[in-house]
């Protein structure tokens, strides 16, 4: 996953409100978000071809995001699959802050990640380009392919709108993901610059990312109420025919 914004016990009905997008090749073959034969308390999409996920939630409450940490001149060929990560804490029973501990040791093994683990009472944030475990506090955070509030373009538009959208009692699915499908560039002053081609830097420069290869595949959404009430929503866009496609899950957490 390369984008996504969330706010954290800001809001006075919910307790997370969150958005993302998933920007991958087109040819990498995934599965959008369905509970898991395997498990059916895993609510998540998958990667076919590593077994991992990039975001999901268990119905006990606990939930999790994944970034890529954008760095081409370290990239480790042999690296483990940094999508296990979110799959190993949801499989888990350790707290967010334990699951983190324990993987601390060995976290420079893999390719540059930012990770979040939560449940409906607390979030924990770390990448392994910074090395720390951090509780986040209340507050509106945004998350690409640096560390946790990078003031990159797509970073500082996504939250900026986000902020103003989510500044009303009641929380639209629909507006949410319309908002992620943003594909505004940022010019040359503007644009991240991580070490590829000024052309490439601004492809990947917006919200949502359209190229012949590569681009954003699909958004989500999650609510979670002080009552503890889930609610998902993925949008899968199709590549070839610009059709989008929507699906919504609902579960009460089982604290």
């Amino acid at each position: 996953m390369c984008l996504l914004t969330f706010a954290w016990k800001t809001h006075p009905k919910y307790k997370l409100i969150f958005a993302s997008n998933r920007d991958e090749f087109y040819k990498r073959n995934t599965a959008s978000a369905d509970f898991w034969d395997e498990n059916k308390q895993i609510l998540a999409g998958k990667d076919l071809e590593a077994g991992g996920t990039w975001m999901g939630l268990h119905k006990n409450g606990r939930f999790t995001a994944l970034t890529n940490y954008r760095d081409i001149d370290n990239i480790k060929t042999t690296a483990p699959s940094r999508g296990m990560l979110t799959l190993d804490y949801l499989q888990s029973n350790d707290s967010p802050k334990a699951y983190l501990e324990g993987i601390f040791e060995n976290i420079d093994a893999y390719n540059g990640f930012n990770l979040l683990t939560g449940n409906t009472e607390e979030l924990y944030y770390l990448s392994n380009y910074q090395h720390k475990i951090i509780q986040l506090q209340a507050g509106i955070y945004g998350l690409s392919n640096a560390l946790l509030d990078t003031d990159w373009f797509k970073v500082q538009r996504l939250k900026k709108k986000f902020t103003e959208m989510i500044d009303a009692p009641k929380v639209e699915e629909n507006a949410l993901l319309d908002l992620m499908y943003d594909p505004t560039k940022a010019n040359k002053t503007e644009v991240q610059r991580t070490g590829l081609p000024i052309e490439r830097e601004i492809m990947l420069s917006p919200m949502f990312i359209k190229s012949p290869q590569y681009g954003t595949c699909s958004s989500a959404t999650i609510l979670i109420d002080y009552d503890n009430k889930v609610r998902f929503t993925e949008r899968v866009y199709n590549i070839n025919t610009g059709e989008k496609t929507d699906q919504h899950f609902e579960f009460q957490a089982a604290t």
